[in-house]
């Protein structure tokens, strides 16, 4: 059971940041003018003094953060995934990374989560951009309960912080006992015959697609992460050896994602097995529902066992 499956994400944030902000007086919340957008104007009325609205100026309100963040405070600092990363990527990298400074970046709406936004609206370049930043721990929960376990985690990690959110709610991936630890991946099925590494949006859609391989003789393991950067290759390798076959799934470009992190990882390990990437080829988003663009994204349950079927025949 999943306690949590029809409660949306930014729900789970904005309740969380007004639950530890009681705890914790060292948070803090800036928006970029969309606070009705992510849902904190709960933490506003709850803590107004403790609540920034920057407007419409993401590279200041990154600037404000970090110098909140040299006061001792804990900022989040939230707005759609482009503008909280390519927009003030400078600053990013500068004020927050150079400087070590405990920032939480929220990016919401992440790849084709945009939707009717559209292309410009739209970052599958934003996990690419955010690894560049030494020391940054770039997360994406994968359901609203894993968020929810992993907020006091983001909360007493120390360290310059991405966090990509979708805002409302997703398909369930976890049950309420499961343990979901910040820098550990979870092994959410098991198999023997390849391993489907999978994230965000991308892992309800494995499971899907598992479900039709195994009638079909391929027997799937699927490693669901929820941290690109530290990535815990520990699980992926141990899954990797055992299987002989791995299959990353991002909603993300392929160039500077989770599938070639994970493939360089592999052979500067020695794991030496056939690898196939689902993901985002070179190109703009566009508008569109989440259905439509998967479908032209090539990020549907269908191109997952397509894929993996081409793997599988290579072993």
């Amino acid at each position: 059971m999943n306690m949590l499956e029809n409660k949306e994400l930014r729900a789970v944030y904005a309740d969380n940041l007004v639950k530890y902000g009681k705890k914790n007086k060292n948070i803090v919340v800036l928006e970029a003018d969309l606070m009705n957008c992510h849902g904190t104007k709960k933490f506003l009325d709850a803590y107004p003094n403790r609540f920034i609205n920057c407007g419409i100026a993401e590279a200041n309100m990154i600037g404000v953060a970090a110098g909140l963040a040299s006061c001792g405070k804990i900022p989040f600092a939230a707005s759609f995934s482009p503008f909280a990363t390519r927009r003030c990527y400078d600053q990013i990298a500068v004020s927050v990374g150079y400087t070590k400074m405990n920032v939480k970046i929220v990016g919401s709406d992440p790849g084709i989560m945009a939707l009717n936004n559209g292309g410009t609206h739209m970052s599958l370049e934003d996990i690419a951009l955010m690894c560049q930043v030494p020391e940054m721990v770039v997360v994406e929960p994968i359901d609203a309960l894993s968020f929810d376990k992993l907020f006091p985690q983001i909360i007493a990690c120390d360290k310059p912080m991405y966090i990509r959110m979708q805002r409302k709610t997703t398909p369930p991936v976890f049950e309420d006992n499961a343990k979901i630890n910040l820098f550990k991946a979870n092994v959410i099925k098991k198999g023997k015959d390849i391993t489907i590494v999978a994230a965000s949006i991308m892992v309800h859609r494995a499971v899907a697609a598992a479900s039709v391989m195994k009638d079909f003789g391929i027997d799937a393991e699927i490693v669901a992460v929820h941290t690109y950067k530290p990535l815990d290759t520990e699980t992926i390798f141990k899954s990797v050896r055992k299987t002989g076959a791995c299959v990353s799934c991002e909603n993300h470009h392929l160039v500077g994602g989770m599938g070639q992190m994970i493939a360089t990882a592999l052979l500067e390990n020695d794991i030496r097995v056939p690898f196939g990437m689902v993901g985002v080829t070179d190109r703009y988003g566009e508008v569109g529902s989440e259905g439509y663009l998967a479908e032209i994204m090539g990020l549907t349950a269908q191109d997952i066992y397509d894929k993996v079927e081409e793997i599988h025949g290579k072993k």
